[in-house]
């Protein structure tokens, strides 16, 4: 089955890049919970990317208040009334944000649901990564660098969300898996850099002796290391997301390592799913990207800015 749809994947590539003309005026509308992360920039590069390549149109919605469930809600019944060809969506709040997916339904509009998977609706496919297998590789990464022994701090995400559930609950797997390691509090800090580096701060001054921290995205990793540096003390950081910020600390040795979430890709992804629904072409139902933790022995390829990339296709992710 992989290869069949492998095969249509690419016979439709061909048809794109050849540039047959399909409607010209195909409208993707998409989503993402805010203009601050750098993880939802890559997403927004992603589609921009891929929608150049299939010939169709993105239009953004960001919520200007930082994952507003009721900015996005109105966001969404705005959409609606514009009536885009097909929609990608990141919900702010995988439950909050269902009564939205609902009337997108009602109004017949396809959508593709990527990152956070909504808690329900009727979705074209999903396209995310492993939330869970992706804070154990990456816990495992930190405590493998701390010789297994050590006293470690988490820095979690927005409590609730189903992202920093998935990953606290990957942390904390991961230190299982290391009885010499001590956690010695695990705080939110909301994805959020200056969060993280204020939260970073009050822990520093309860606790003399850090080794490690786990922080649930690289903007709170990023916070982190400016507190540490702030304060003069050392501890090895890992990060989730893969951003470009990361790959440089990680090559200046301030970052141990940071999991690859890859926005970019699934921005990329998301568009093309919902482009060769529009088009009557074959699409997977799900595809969840494979758990790569990035450290000084693989960074190369992320150097590259994502501005700079080239989308992976369908065929590409499928047959993997």
């Amino acid at each position: 089955m992989k290869q069949h749809l492998a095969t249509g994947v690419a016979a439709a590539v061909v048809l794109f890049a050849a540039g047959t003309g399909f409607a010209a005026d195909e409208t993707i509308a998409v989503f993402t919970k805010n203009q601050t992360n750098p993880y939802f920039q890559a997403v927004r590069v992603g589609a921009e990317t891929a929608a150049k390549t299939l010939g169709v149109k993105v239009e953004q919605y960001v919520p200007t208040k930082p994952d507003s469930i009721p900015e996005q809600l109105s966001q969404v019944e705005d959409v609606i009334v514009k009536k885009p060809n097909a929609i990608v969506f990141i919900p702010v709040d995988y439950k909050a944000l269902v009564p939205a997916v609902e009337k997108i339904n009602a109004a017949g509009i396809p959508v593709t649901n990527i990152t956070d998977r909504a808690a329900s609706g009727n979705f074209v496919a999903f396209v995310g990564a492993d939330d869970y297998a992706i804070a154990l590789a990456t816990g495992r990464a930190l405590l493998k660098a701390m010789g297994g022994r050590g006293n470690v701090i988490i820095l979690e995400g927005v409590k609730g969300s189903l992202t920093a559930s998935d990953r606290l609950r990957g942390f904390t797997d991961a230190i299982k898996e290391f009885p010499e390691v001590k956690l010695l509090a695990s705080q939110p800090a909301n994805f959020q850099r200056l969060p993280a580096l204020q939260v970073m701060e009050n822990l520093m001054q309860s606790f003399p002796t850090i080794d490690g921290v786990l922080a649930a995205n690289d903007p709170m990793a990023i916070g982190a290391i400016e507190a540490l540096d702030g304060a003069n003390r050392k501890a090895l950081v890992v990060g989730i997301n893969g951003s470009k910020e990361a790959v440089d600390l990680i090559k200046s040795g301030k970052l141990v390592a940071s999991g690859d979430f890859n926005g970019f890709i699934q921005g990329c992804l998301g568009v093309e799913i919902a482009v060769r629904n529009l088009r009557k072409e074959s699409t997977p139902k799900e595809i969840i990207l494979k758990p790569v933790v990035i450290d000084a022995t693989n960074s190369s390829p992320y150097e590259t800015p994502v501005e700079q990339r080239t989308c992976p296709t369908l065929a590409d992710m499928v047959s993997q």
